[in-house]
């Protein structure tokens, strides 16, 4: 179906100042958005409240507002402007539990604004826990065992070890992980003071189960397109933004990804969103094939920037043109110009992101990794193997210590095996360098093949970068594009 005729002007709401779990990823996203709906002949008004922001920038609105992002701020610009329909999906957390104040409030009723992308029923399924897990479990999946808790009193006899997850919270603000009594009551106390709804879930532990990620599309005709699978290489137990992540995934069987596939498509359906994206994360027992339903996020996410980027398929401008009323074989592909959005992008090469921490500007911050996000920005590598894409992320970061292969970091023991065997590789390739004259053209190109740098050679051989190079050069090994 073409776009909605009934529709003129739309206001989209920002995510805010950058913090952490909510960065550069929602204006980037806010862009796309903005760009396609101009180009539909909407109009389109912006309200963020930050101004570094490329999205606030003359030309890419018709209308903007630097305005506090509160109830009574973006009330303000609704009751001024008149919109036809407000789109939240594109400004993270920050946006969705805002358009949710201003539709349980009676603002958007009594303005006559639409919320399009993630109607209000959508966006409480998918952020309450209690029914999230009643539509995950209607279409026979499962979720961890898990207690909803709206007070600290509510959690006497809950089994140990556990999670708990507020409700409505960003990069898992206020959970984390619980093994003792006491533990449990200060976290559950803390996580209802950061739910909006004052309501946390209490589940059984996951932890060291294997993790992923789906990136999937839906429109009103019902059409679902799996946009990326991505793994995360931290099992269970570390937050998906502070986890070194590779995409395609890399270690389930064929049977086992489209079990994945499955499951995906059935709750973004028992969900509601029939015009939009979603990222929606599992947990897998690696041994048994058992399958969890962790959480979902009905709108564009810190991993939609990462699965646009890794496949080229513009989620954030797919997902703008279906809350207007298009559907995916009505979307061209923008790489292939032939295509609609409804054929499902696939990749011959592997991306990895790692996440770069800044502990050392907060020199009294616990550095343990949980299910609260710690990290301040990423990198992403791309390679025609794990290990090659897994190298470049890893030296993008441009840090100091630790970006060489020679300095990869220990994985912990619950990391898949087949993680730790491609990562010791590196070790082993590097060992039976001796002299960097030793080396032959086919010694150069098996070592770039598995992502080793020139640096890394001179470090080995005790030469450097610039003798390093100059060799490889002298054999005729030199890197092509494709």
């Amino acid at each position: 179906m073409p776009k909605r005729l009934d529709l003129g002007s739309i206001c989209l709401i920002g995510s805010g100042p950058i913090v952490i779990g909510q960065a550069c990823e929602f204006d980037y996203a806010g862009c796309q958005a903005l760009k396609v709906l101009r180009e539909d002949g909407f109009r389109t008004v912006v309200v963020n409240s930050n101004p570094a922001t490329i999205m606030t920038d003359p030309g890419f609105a018709d209308r903007t507002y630097l305005e506090p992002l509160d109830l009574e701020g973006v009330t303000e610009v609704l009751a001024r402007e008149r919109p036809d329909a407000l789109l939240p999906t594109m400004g993270g957390q920050t946006a969705l539990n805002l358009a949710r104040e201003l539709a349980e409030a009676g603002v958007l009723e009594e303005l006559s604004v639409e919320l399009i992308g993630a109607p209000l029923d959508v966006i409480a399924r998918a952020e309450d826990r209690e029914l999230f897990r009643d539509a995950v479990q209607s279409v026979g999946l499962r979720v961890p065992q898990s207690r909803i808790v709206t007070s600290p009193d509510d959690v006497a006899g809950v089994a140990l070890p556990a999670v708990v997850r507020p409700a409505f919270t960003l990069g898992g603000h206020g959970g984390g992980f619980v093994e003792t009594s006491e533990q449990l009551r200060r976290q559950v106390e803390r996580g209802l003071a950061e739910s909006p709804i004052g309501q946390v879930l209490v589940e059984e532990s996951v932890r060291g189960w294997d993790e992923f990620e789906l990136e999937v599309v839906r429109d009103r005709k019902d059409n679902v397109v799996i946009v990326c699978s991505i793994e995360n290489i931290d099992p269970m137990g570390v937050h998906t933004g502070d986890s070194a992540t590779v995409a395609p995934q890399m270690t389930l069987s064929d049977h086992a990804y489209q079990e994945l596939r499955d499951a995906a498509a059935a709750v973004i359906r028992a969900v509601g969103v029939e015009c939009g994206g979603s990222n929606i994360q599992f947990a897998r027992e690696r041994e048994t094939g058992e399958l969890r339903v962790i959480e979902m996020n009905p709108r564009v996410s810190r991993s939609s920037a990462l699965a646009s980027k890794a496949t080229g398929y513009p989620i954030a401008k797919v997902a703008a043109k279906l809350a207007v009323g298009y559907t995916l074989d009505e979307i061209p592909n923008d790489l292939t110009r032939t295509t609609p959005a409804s054929f499902e992008p696939t990749l011959d090469y592997v991306v990895v992101k790692f996440p770069r921490f800044a502990f050392e500007k907060f020199p009294g911050a616990d550095r343990t990794l949980g299910t609260q996000m710690k990290s301040v920005g990423e990198a992403m590598g791309i390679g025609r193997t794990f290990l090659e894409a897994y190298l470049k992320a890893q030296r993008s970061r441009e840090l100091d210590v630790g970006t060489s292969a020679t300095a990869s970091p220990q994985l912990s023991d619950d990391v898949h095996p087949w993680f730790r065997s491609e990562i010791e590789c590196v070790h082993v390739a590097l060992d039976r360098v001796a002299s960097i004259e030793d080396l032959v053209a086919d010694d150069f190109l098996r070592l770039k093949r598995l992502g080793i740098s020139d640096a890394d050679l001179a470090e080995t051989c005790g030469v450097t970068e610039d003798e390093a190079r100059a060799k490889r050069r002298a054999s005729g090994v030199r890197p092509v594009y494709r």
